[in-house]
């Protein structure tokens, strides 16, 4: 019983009348109307979170951008070596007459690892337009260096 072989498809080689530079040609141009049709659709993509993390010593302090997020759609949970920030906000899809809208959901995800353990119950965190600011108490305050100044020659 001997096996048939399928015959290459058409969309693969090119046909008797035609050759290899146009189909390239055919796709190139199926690839450009694809990219003006979807170019009409928003662009989806999570927010970049920028966070500064400093030693003050006694004290860790984290001072990360939320925009879009309200305090009560924040969630920090806090172990004595981490902290896990969690914000989503979600648009209210009331049904309106929109001609355009580009305002969608937000959600934020981080986790800070710390060096030195902190005292969980005595973190404290606000909201200031936009911006998170959390302080979190170490267990065994480091002292900090005292700098000395160096000139350049």
């Amino acid at each position: 019983m001997a096996k048939k072989l399928a015959k290459p498809s058409s969309a693969v080689t090119p046909s008797r009348g035609s050759n290899w530079f146009d189909i390239d040609r055919s796709i190139e141009s199926f690839r450009k109307e694809m990219e003006k049709a979807f170019s009409s659709f928003p662009s989806i993509s999570m927010p970049h979170t920028s966070c500064d993390i400093i030693d003050e010593g006694n004290q860790f302090r984290i001072k990360m951008d939320t925009p879009g997020i309200k305090k009560n759609e924040l969630k920090l949970n806090v172990t004595d070596n981490s902290i896990e920030v969690t914000g989503e906000h979600k648009e209210e899809e009331k049904k309106k007459n929109y001609l355009r809208k580009e305002r969608h959901s937000v959600s934020y995800y981080q986790t800070i690892p710390f060096s030195e353990k902190i005292i969980p119950g005595q973190v404290k965190a606000k909201l200031t337009d936009g911006v998170l600011d959390i302080t979190l108490p170490k267990t065994k305050p480091t002292p900090t260096q005292k700098k000395k100044s160096v000139n350049v020659q």
